[in-house]
């Protein structure tokens, strides 16, 4: 067995697909699964930004699309997987490697009609400072009118469950290769604690070993209210939300300097 763990998605960078699901796995599918609600109705050639774009799945798509597409991750080795797929796929997008309060270093205010955070990252942002500090730069970015799409996990449910070892019921294959994927959360005592998450992927060779590739991860959750309060602090109204108590994870679409009643909606499910 060979264990490899490097920290800030360092590691689980070679090995993201095996943490995404079945639904969004291809540029296409990951474009598809916000284009009827938000990207269908933006204009031609319309800017959109993806801040923690992974590997690039959604970047690339929506480049598919012929919008004009901006990628940024912390992460360099998302960074460079991004720019490996949308040349695989033959699109042209920006591919930059920036935290959130370094996106208005490198992009200009009210250029965006639309800002991606999704796959919730946005509880990698250190503590509510950190996070406001994120999504105020996400909103700067926006046009006036322009919208933030992003999806979280309901962290409420995250702390109630307590420190624990999630192991996946099944194999999951990618690129004719199996994987066991597991989690082990270390959940501290009070909401503005560091939490930590670490992530297993166990690849299963041809041969029979096991090549397993681990991360531990940082994490501050907050409370699906403390969000709203924040992004509205920021300048952003929430225009419709999928949060719901009882489910794993939501989906919130806010626009910037437009004020809209929230409208529930079916539960997104929620990535890794």
């Amino acid at each position: 067995m060979e264990v490899v763990g490097v920290a800030g998605y360092g590691a689980l960078s070679d090995v993201y697909e095996w943490l995404i699901g079945d639904d969004r796995l291809t540029p296409a599918q990951a474009a598809g699964v916000y284009y009827s609600d938000v990207v269908g109705s933006l204009p031609p050639n319309a800017r959109v930004l993806d801040c923690a774009c992974g590997t690039g799945q959604l970047a690339v798509g929506l480049a598919s699309l012929g919008l004009d597409v901006v990628a940024a991750d912390a992460s360099s080795g998302m960074v460079r997987r991004t720019e490996k797929a949308a040349d695989e796929q033959g699109v042209s997008l920006r591919a930059l490697r920036a935290s959130w309060d370094e996106l208005p270093d490198h992009l200009e205010d009210s250029t965006f009609d639309l800002v991606f955070c999704v796959g919730n990252s946005l509880g990698h942002a250190e503590g509510a400072a950190g996070r406001l500090t994120a999504l105020e730069a996400m909103s700067r970015l926006l046009n006036p009118g322009g919208r933030l799409v992003l999806t979280s996990r309901n962290w409420e449910l995250v702390r109630s469950a307590g420190s624990r070892v999630d192991v996946r019921d099944r194999l999951i294959r990618r690129n004719d290769r199996d994987a066991v994927v597991s989690y082990y959360w270390q959940i501290g005592q009070r909401w503005e604690q560091e939490h930590f998450l670490e992530i297993v992927v166990a690849q299963i060779e041809s041969d029979g070993a096991v090549r397993t590739c681990s991360e531990r991860l940082s994490i501050w959750p907050y409370r699906y209210e403390d969000l709203v309060a924040q992004l509205r602090s920021v300048g952003l109204a929430v225009q419709s939300t999928t949060f719901a108590p009882e489910s794993d994870g939501y989906l919130v679409v806010a626009s910037r300097d437009q004020a809209q009643g929230t409208s529930e909606r079916r539960p997104a499910k929620a990535e890794v």
